[in-house]
């Protein structure tokens, strides 16, 4: 029986800001242009949102992404993290992330800010290099970046995560370990890597057989992703997710909710939230969101209960984005299922090839095998 072991849970809580000053030419996320208007109605559904679900819950993360959340005043911040504290049991010593884009810095407004209860920022910086930033649709420079960091640093912040992209329209090797290289120059504590996807209708894929750009093979994607984590490595960042390194003690603990098993509340338009084996998706129209809200209805436009099959696999899947891995043992106790009769001649290969390693109860993906993560992860969906 699914839940057969009963486990303390504390929440994250996740808040939607789906403003951004200018829209990139790659970006899939549910986000529109700033409308001031309408950006203080929403900041008010928000609120009222959070205090209608709140049940005194503990909780030790809070998240506002986007979009860009650091288009909201400071004030606003404050009052929606006041709000969180008033109906959730928000541990003193929380993680509070804000998603932030660089041109949207400074100290003044970073300083707000901290005194608002931020203690996290995460920049989306995505390239030093000013062509690539162009091509990206990026309205920050190199330097506008660098600067944003000394900002932070002198707004008092001393958890920060910076976002690169590999594997860019016309980037090379070479181009992509600057960036790492160029990273490192700031010093942020975190670091979130990721491979440029282009999904099917991306202004950026027009842009792209316009001019004749051309993303790299396939063979020196995976050098990038290699090198990339060697340099890294090298200067005493810790690979510990697929995608992301840091220095000790800074890894993002709301996004280790999504990898271990965790559950999490989301505010705002198109948010999910997983609670007790149920999910959910509020709307995803900031208007609908905010009629909803007004109205006193549900903002929920999609619920189901997980199945137990679906909660297995789901807690090995993103499990296994850990570099530590997954406990097969403590999935198959939590969820009352023989792991290993199930998955083990599917993972096997893996084992046999050494992508997947297999130490005590634990298994984890070698960092070849994540090149091949996708493949592994088949397993299980």
């Amino acid at each position: 029986m699914v839940g057969r072991q009963s486990r303390f849970v504390v929440l994250g809580l996740y808040l939607h800001i789906p403003f951004c000053s200018s829209i990139c030419n790659y970006c899939n996320f549910n986000r529109g242009l700033f409308d001031g208007p309408l950006k203080t109605r929403y900041v008010a559904a928000l609120q009222q949102d959070i205090l209608r679900a709140g049940r005194g819950e503990p909780v030790d993360t809070i998240y506002f992404g986007g979009g860009t959340p650091s288009l909201l005043e400071p004030a606003e911040i404050a009052a929606l993290i006041d709000d969180c504290r008033s109906v959730f049991d928000v541990e003193p010593g929380a993680e509070v992330t804000v998603e932030t884009n660089p041109e949207t810095a400074s100290v003044p407004r970073l300083t707000g800010f901290r005194e608002a209860g931020v203690n996290r920022l995460s920049f989306g910086v995505q390239s030093f290099q000013d062509s690539e930033l162009a091509r990206l649709g990026r309205v920050h420079s190199s330097a506008r970046a660098r600067d944003a960091v000394a900002e932070a640093r002198a707004a008092g912040f001393d958890n920060v995560s910076l976002d690169l992209m590999m594997w860019l329209p016309g980037q090379s090797v070479e181009d992509w370990t600057g960036n790492v290289r160029a990273l490192l120059e700031v010093g942020p504590e975190h670091v979130s890597f990721y491979l440029l996807e282009l999904y099917p209708n991306a202004p950026l894929k027009d842009d792209m057989a316009r001019a004749g750009w051309s993303q790299a093979p396939d063979e020196d994607a995976a050098a990038m992703y290699l090198e990339g984590l060697a340099i890294l490595d090298t200067a005493g960042y810790r690979q510990y997710e697929i995608s992301n390194a840091c220095v000790p003690d800074r890894a993002s603990r709301h996004n280790m909710k999504y990898w271990t098993d965790g559950e999490w509340h989301g505010f705002g338009c198109g948010a999910h939230s997983t609670r007790h084996g149920v999910r959910w998706q509020n709307v995803s129209a900031t208007s609908e969101y905010i009629a909803r809200i007004d109205a006193h209805a549900s903002a929920v436009a999609d619920r189901r209960r997980l199945t137990p099959a679906e909660r297995v696999e789901e807690a090995m899947f993103t499990g296994l984005r850990l570099t530590q891995g997954v406990d097969v043992e403590a999935v198959g106790r939590r969820y009352g299922v023989d792991v290993w009769g199930r998955f083990g001649a599917g993972l096997a290969p893996f084992l046999d090839r050494s992508l997947l390693l297999r130490e005590g109860s634990r298994i984890r993906l070698s960092r070849e095998g994540m090149l091949v993560a996708n493949e592994v992860m088949q397993i299980f969906v």
